[in-house]
């Protein structure tokens, strides 16, 4: 039985973080990705063969797995415990089949890196603090997992470190999380207070039992909940750390900023769906959350220069639409449209990072253009991922976008056309900004420096890109000394892969209305068969004409890409120097960071410096120092003035010390008469 080797999933990627983390420096580069690679492979297909035995006739629908008592005191509780479903198994697929893809990647992207074996020790730490965090059958053991993840996205995002951008990037990731996190944390504490334990069954099957237990309580514990996972899936108001993690590797934007850690927000909720689903408020609040975080991240997406910052801003709009999928009671919805997402968004990262490393090391897609003939496997494989990311029939994001919209059209929420407008246009503008990278890229005329040198051309922008893409010019194909050229192998197989998933991965949940069987609802069933919004039922014509309705919205998004960036080039730039104002409002992220920065940062130093640094540091720390040295100095010129050498002066007080020891003894003994 595959159940038996459960505990080889996160524990072969920690062996594989121990083996290059403390021997690494002295392996060849091949052993520490024979290492990286081993250890993710058996992992994945572990997986597969769990998949075919839950999947078999008759097989259990969960699979639990306890090692003993974690943590045991008198009326509490906590196994070290692993449990299986469906949900355990998409997510399991996702992170490990997708997780070994982008090794494989790596192994060709990193290939010239400094640091090779530090890489890849910290990809498979996070591996096995994601597979942690997947399998987990408490809360506190997925916070274990929820936290190891963010150390790993932190090490990570700072890989480069010896940049400055890199390095605040990495902190700011994981200072704005541990904000999120102090919501989960006292989420937990209120689960114990109310609960007694902090087991995923214990928990939601008290809740269960009392039909007619609503919000309160409940309320307070869903809404600190929605707190960590709006800082872990980069959500308004803590979304500000993603785009900046951009600074790490892109292999790791990829693994970590696009298919894994980034939708442990949405797993989180999804798993507690049965908490969610007896507080309509905090699934009004995810909804509305979800559905600002989408439009308003694809805004900022809309204008930026950067492909990688397109991309991060993408991903925190397409992780928004799970969250107002999410917010409707659509659960299955929104995993599966978190299951495209990672086939899609992984293949985009991965294809911009063999742009990147074509061009040398040029992120700027203003000094892009003519590409799809030079790098062709990188160009039909990004296309099938943005005609997915887009919507377009028949590719995998259409199926679980429309899913969700359609969700949010006909769910029982108040504002629930107003959901599903906000979605509709977020959909057009996702059509926009993601064509507009398309043709910026591969259309047009070359507007890079094509000569023997363009690997140096990198070196200038090395503050804005990998340095990977720097290191590669001493590449021994001798690719360099042709200017543009294709990723090896080892790099274009995964994206093949994805390529291939990112067509065919929506076939999964075709809808009824659209002559499929929506397998993966079905699939979910189990695990959300309490789930408020996941009977709805609804005509067919409705179904299919808000599906041709957004089909339409982004062939809408489509055409005035085209026009703006292929048909007449240079028009976007003229409206930018008309609406001067609202291009740099849009531009500088509407200076949601330097707000923060002024109503947050600033006071919060000042307070440090002048509180605990001037009143506290100064004035308590210092000033006790300053006491306790002025009272030996003051004790040390009392005890100079006894230390004479005057044999008179020593007589004197010998004198009077025997004279108090006299009148000690002698009152002492009257007191002790009386």
């Amino acid at each position: 039985m595959p159940s038996e080797y459960l505990w080889l999933i996160p524990l072969l990627p920690f062996a594989g973080f121990l083996i290059n983390g403390i021997l690494g420096r002295k392996f060849p580069r091949a052993l520490v990705s024979a290492v990286a690679l081993i250890s993710t492979a058996i992992p994945a297909a572990i997986v597969a063969w769990l998949w075919s035995t839950m999947l078999a006739p008759g097989a259990p629908g969960v699979i639990n797995i306890t090692s003993g008592p974690w943590i045991a005191i008198t009326g509490f509780q906590v196994n070290f415990a692993f449990t299986v479903d469906h949900l355990t198994l998409i997510m399991l697929g996702v992170v490990t089949g997708v997780g070994f893809l982008i090794h494989i990647y790596s192994v060709g992207y990193m290939a010239h890196e400094e640091g090779y074996w530090r890489f890849f020790a910290f990809l498979n730490l996070f591996m096995f603090f994601m597979s942690v965090l997947v399998l987990a059958s408490s809360f506190l053991l997925l916070f274990v997992g929820w936290e190891g993840v963010g150390l790993a996205s932190y090490l990570l995002i700072g890989f480069y470190f010896k940049k400055d951008s890199a390095a605040d990037a990495g902190k700011k990731a994981f200072i704005v999380n541990r904000i999120g996190d102090f919501g989960f944390l006292l989420a937990m504490f209120l689960l114990v207070q109310n609960f007694g334990s902090l087991d995923f069954t214990h928990v939601f099957d008290a809740i269960s039992v009392n039909p007619d237990w609503h919000g309160g309580i409940l309320t307070a514990i869903a809404l600190l909940l929605v707190l960590g996972a709006a800082g872990k899936s980069a959500q308004i108001p803590l979304y500000v750390w993603l785009p900046d993690a951009m600074e790490g590797p892109t292999p790791v934007s990829a693994l970590i900023h696009a298919a894994t850690m980034v939708t442990a927000g949405i797993y989180m909720v999804a798993r507690c769906h049965t908490l969610f689903d007896r507080s309509p408020y905090a699934l009004g609040v995810v909804a509305i959350i979800g559905a600002v975080t989408a439009i308003f991240a694809a805004s900022m997406g809309m204008v930026q220069h950067d492909i990688k910052r397109v991309l991060a801003y993408s991903t925190v709009s397409q992780l928004g639409y799970m969250f107002l999928a999410c917010g409707v009671g659509a659960y299955a919805a929104g995993i599966f449209h978190l299951v495209t997402h990672a086939f899609f968004k992984a293949l985009l990262f991965l294809a911009a990072g063999s742009v990147i490393h074509a061009l040398g090391g040029e992120q700027d897609m203003r000094n892009m253009g003519g590409l799809r003939q030079r790098i062709p496997v990188t160009f039909w494989t990004m296309t099938a991922a943005v005609f997915a990311i887009c919507g377009v029939w028949p590719f995998a994001g259409f199926y679980s976008k429309d899913e969700i919209l359609f969700r949010a059209f006909v769910s029982d929420n108040p504002i629930a056309r107003l959901l599903w407008l906000v979605g509709l246009i977020t959909a057009g503008m996702t059509a926009f900004y993601m064509f507009r990278l398309w043709f910026k890229t591969f259309f047009g005329e070359p507007r890079f420096t094509e000569n023997n040198d363009l690997h140096n051309h990198g070196a200038a922008v090395h503050t804005h890109a990998d340095t990977h893409a720097v290191l590669v010019a001493n590449h021994d194909d001798n690719h360099s000394a042709h200017g543009v050229h294709e990723s090896p192998w080892i790099m274009l197989f995964p994206l093949v892969i994805l390529g291939i998933l990112s067509v065919v991965g929506g076939w999964i949940g075709v809808p009824a209305a659209q002559g499929g069987h929506n397998e993966i609802e079905h699939f979910l069933d189990p695990v959300f068969s309490n789930g408020a919004a996941e009977a709805v039922t609804a005509s067919r014509g409705l179904e299919l004409g808000l599906a041709a309705i957004s089909l339409l919205v982004v062939a809408i998004g489509f055409y005035i890409a085209f026009l703006l960036y292929y048909k007449k080039p240079g028009t976007a730039a003229s409206y930018a120097q008309r609406f001067p104002a609202l291009y740099r409002l849009v531009l500088n992220k509407f200076y949601i960071d330097e707000l923060y920065g002024l109503v947050i940062i600033t006071p919060l130093l000042m307070f440090t410096r002048l509180i605990l640094g001037g009143l506290i540091d100064t004035g308590l720390v210092n000033g006790s120092g300053w006491a306790a040295a002025a009272i030996a100095r003051g004790t040390g010129a009392a005890a100079n003035r006894a230390q004479s050498g005057n044999i008179r002066s020593y007589a004197g007080w010998l004198a009077l010390g025997a004279a108090l020891v006299l009148l000690v003894m002698i009152f002492g003994r009257a007191l002790w008469a009386l």
